[in-house]
């Protein structure tokens, strides 16, 4: 299957794609932060440059987009593949879990704990629930 977009028009809607600051990442931005706790933002000397680094806690939370990051929750429907061009994206999407996973290890062996977030999970009906899961994670609750 050919791309529906001509080039121009994928360069465009492809530039509009945040690494930083993208909305699912201010909705637990602003959770966190109404907790009272708080964080770093980015911090290139940790792993992976997380999008929450609460350094006093050793504790880091992702902000993953399902599609970017390859949520594997069967019931995601953000996670799906593009239709054209695979051999472009399998690769492309295949290294990204990969990092993932790597930048997790390093974390870990450093002493890190962390915690990611997917973006199918950052709805307003599911707030709540993240709230306290993000909370009991924070302050070391077990359930």
């Amino acid at each position: 299957m050919t791309d529906t977009l001509d080039p121009k028009s994928r360069s465009e809607r492809m530039s509009r794609i945040r690494g930083k600051d993208s909305k699912p990442e201010l909705v637990v931005r602003r959770l966190v932060h109404g907790m009272g706790f708080r964080y770093r933002l980015h911090q290139k000397e940790v792993p992976g440059k997380p999008d929450l680094v609460f350094g006093s806690r050793k504790k880091v939370i992702f902000v993953h987009g399902c599609f970017w990051h390859r949520h594997g929750d069967s019931s995601c429907k953000l996670a799906r593949l593009p239709k054209s061009r695979l051999d472009f994206w399998v690769p492309k999407l295949e290294r990204n879990a990969q990092r993932d996973a790597e930048n997790s290890a390093r974390l870990k062996a450093l002493g890190w704990d962390e915690m990611v977030v997917w973006e199918c999970e950052v709805r307003k009906s599911n707030l709540p629930q993240l709230g306290d899961r993000i909370r009991k994670y924070l302050c070391d609750e077990v359930d």
